[in-house]
């Protein structure tokens, strides 16, 4: 089999060839990568690949139609909405992702986008290095006693449910397979409506589907407390961005925590968030940690040695 990267992971090449050896011992061959690659360059060496390794940068259907030996993609994290997909279907292209690596990472993301919230921690900063100020206007809240409300009750929604209720949280959380008013110890089953109504803190960790995107809009958002923040290290397109901008702008949420956007940093300086009052924004960096990026590789050779002994793990298409 020849195996190859298209795109860094995020690891040395040291714990690359530490990775590979064991595929290139039993024969196969192993193309690793530690820099971006051209348009052209993946085409090279997608040329006569039978595996192939991404991360997080849209695959082109295109290419991988002209890839005739292309039998299967171990893809570098958690969501493959990246991924040509009807184009790996009737390939009959298996895909398998990066399950689990940042639970932690983005758990422990979304509670810093939280304290930075309810703790005024960006106006905090920009008040004491501006002027040596003091505390007025920049009084927080404690997170005991409010309610943080789940949208996508999945590995990373149970992890930060677990951590929300050790601070004193009542946990309300939704997923298509729970039976609303039901618990399970930690999370109180909801609609998304109830969430949204009740949640002091709206936490999203959804996937990405037809169903979910835009599913923050102007309407979902007037559900919502005017005193509530909304979360999102879930994906971009879930959230209406022009609508969060607008209802941020005008006072109608309190606050809102962003880790993704509709298209991948660097951004367009056109993104509407960039012009919303009391919006903590990162560069999609909640599933980014030491850590984390050890495990991902780890995890992604693990598909591939899997799938080459016809016990195939993590498999999405």
């Amino acid at each position: 089999m020849k195996i190859v990267m298209l795109e860094p992971i995020a690891v040395s090449e040291g714990l690359l060839k530490e990775l590979a050896a064991p595929l290139e011992a039993a024969g196969h061959e192993v193309v690793t990568c530690t820099a971006a690659l051209s348009a052209e360059e993946k085409a090279a060496r997608l040329q006569n690949a039978d595996i192939a390794i991404i991360a997080n940068s849209p695959l082109d259907a295109g290419l991988v139609s002209a890839a005739d030996n292309l039998k299967m993609i171990s893809v570098a994290f958690t969501g493959i909405d990246h991924v040509p997909a009807d184009t790996c279907r009737s390939r009959k292209i298996t895909v398998c992702n990066a399950q689990g690596y940042a639970t932690i990472a983005v758990r422990d993301l979304t509670f810093g986008l939280i304290f930075a919230c309810m703790r005024n921690l960006i106006p905090c900063n920009e008040a004491v290095r501006r002027e040596g100020d003091t505390k007025d206007g920049l009084v927080g809240e404690e997170i005991d006693g409010k309610i943080l409300g789940i949208i996508g009750y999945g590995e990373i929604g149970q992890s930060v449910a677990k951590v929300a209720k050790a601070f004193g949280c009542r946990v309300l959380a939704n997923r298509r397979s729970a039976t609303i008013g039901e618990n399970d110890g930690i999370a109180e089953f909801a609609s998304t409506d109830d969430i949204l109504a009740q949640s002091d803190i709206v936490s999203l960790h959804t996937p990405l589907t037809d169903e979910t995107k835009g599913l923050i809009n102007a309407d979902t958002i007037s559900k919502m407390k005017q005193s509530a923040i909304l979360i999102n290290t879930a994906r971009g397109p879930v959230v209406d961005s022009a609508a969060l901008r607008d209802a941020l702008n005008a006072g109608r949420i309190r606050a809102a925590g962003i880790d993704v956007f509709n298209l991948e940093p660097p951004l367009n300086m056109d993104e509407p968030l960039l012009d919303a009052k009391n919006a903590v924004l990162a560069p999609h960096v909640g599933f980014a940690t030491k850590e984390s990026m050890v495990k991902r590789a780890k995890i992604v050779f693990e598909n591939v040695q899997a799938w080459i002994d016809k016990k195939p793990i993590n498999v999405k298409i």
